[in-house]
């Protein structure tokens, strides 16, 4: 469909102050990875002789930009309650403020006739964050391997990062030495738009990283996330007896240590089942062990002999209702506490989509975190059928 030369990319690589940021390139490590690039960003913007300066252009003043981390803390609290938005954009909104603070700062005021502070702005560099989440690349490694992966920073693809995304696209972004090209993956009629992907993401992540929600039902990644501890506390509501208290803390401690589950861990639950099976089946299968079970099974540490009803783990919508009764209350009772995270419940959620003149008056806030609510809800609602 087109190309890119690297030349054209806009990188830590490839900014003016590009020597001066290699130079410096200890000072600059981050968990994000993203500060040489944000950097290089910040220069290039307030440059007037910036080659780049007509891409910028393009997005004047970031007016666009509509991720939850621009919404008042009200907003957020309100609309995004239970679907994990809010929190995430908190840690971001720390997460920025710190980086900005002992890594950018004091890495300006070393180099006072390149960057200004005045300038050059934690305003700006929370724009410029928003930005690098909602239209930046990052090149694969070819042997996918996680932990080299991580050392490939982001980088800007003027004219690829033109193109909306949909869960079915048409096209995608391919990496060879001298250049970066989208390619079609299916036939794109005349008029057509073209889509890329920006990768499987649930409607929460979309609108996380994004700033945008598709249409229930379009968006075939739709899932969301359980955290593990309330699983725990689905349990522990069942506990009748100090002895049983004991028991429930020591399995917990017990799938703590082999790492099935972890203090800020989560479940993911998809449309078409659970997406961390073997998590979730050795979570409801310990916790659902009588005493003797339980000691068995720890004293093999974790490994026992294959039953006929391990063939199940897998743990999609067409098992779920096979599952032990004691594991499908469980699990019931976790999706009835995860419901109650949210502020309102799915029949308002469908009368709103329903009322279509109300539907049409409400603000892009609004109608993205309805789309955000009522897919998570939905797969909530059946989740609770399948295992009643």
């Amino acid at each position: 469909l087109f190309s890119v030369p690297r030349s054209a990319l806009l990188s830590q690589h490839t900014t003016v102050i590009r020597d001066l940021l290699k130079k410096e390139e200890a000072a600059l490590e981050s968990r994000s990875g993203w500060v040489p690039l944000l950097l290089s960003m910040m220069f290039e913007i307030t440059n007037d002789e910036s080659c780049w300066k007509t891409y910028f252009s393009l997005w004047p003043g970031f007016c666009t930009l509509h991720h939850p981390m621009f919404w008042s803390e009200e907003e957020r609290n309100r609309l995004l309650l239970g679907t994990g938005v809010a929190v995430a954009v908190e840690k971001d909104l720390i997460n920025i403020e710190e980086e900005y603070d002992s890594i950018v700062m004091p890495f300006m005021k070393s180099h006072p006739d390149t960057f200004d502070p005045h300038k050059h702005t934690l305003d700006l560099y929370k724009k410029l964050v928003a930005f690098v989440m909602a239209y930046s690349f990052q090149e694969p490694d070819e042997d996918d391997d996680e932990e080299i992966k991580s050392l490939n920073p982001p980088m800007m693809v003027p004219m690829a990062d033109i193109l909306n995304h949909v869960a079915n696209h048409n096209a995608n972004l391919e990496f060879t030495a001298e250049c970066l090209k989208m390619v079609s993956i299916k036939k794109i009629n005349g008029g057509e738009e073209i889509f890329n992907t920006y990768g499987q993401l649930a409607n929460w992540q979309l609108l996380h990283m994004y700033g945008f929600t598709q249409p229930y039902p379009s968006n075939t990644h739709e899932a969301l996330d359980i955290e593990m501890h309330l699983v725990y506390d689905a349990a522990m509501q069942a506990v009748k007896t100090e002895e049983e208290k004991k028991l429930l803390a020591e399995k917990w401690e017990f799938l703590t240590e082999l790492e099935v589950v972890g203090e800020e861990g989560d479940f993911v639950i998809g449309q078409s089942g659970v997406l961390t099976e073997e998590e979730l089946y050795s979570t409801l299968k310990v916790l659902s062990m009588t005493m003797e079970e339980f000691e068995e099974y720890k004293a093999n540490d974790g490994w026992e002999e294959e039953e006929e009803d391990d063939d199940i783990s897998s743990l999609t919508n067409s098992v779920i209702p096979k599952l032990k009764p004691a594991w499908k209350q469980l699990l019931h009772n976790t999706v009835r506490m995860r419901l109650k995270s949210y502020s309102s419940g799915l029949k308002e959620e469908e009368a709103t989509l329903a009322n279509v003149e109300n539907y049409r008056q409400l603000s892009k806030q609004e109608h993205d975190s309805l789309q955000v609510r009522y897919a998570q809800k939905m797969i909530l609602h059946r989740l609770l059928q399948l295992t009643v």
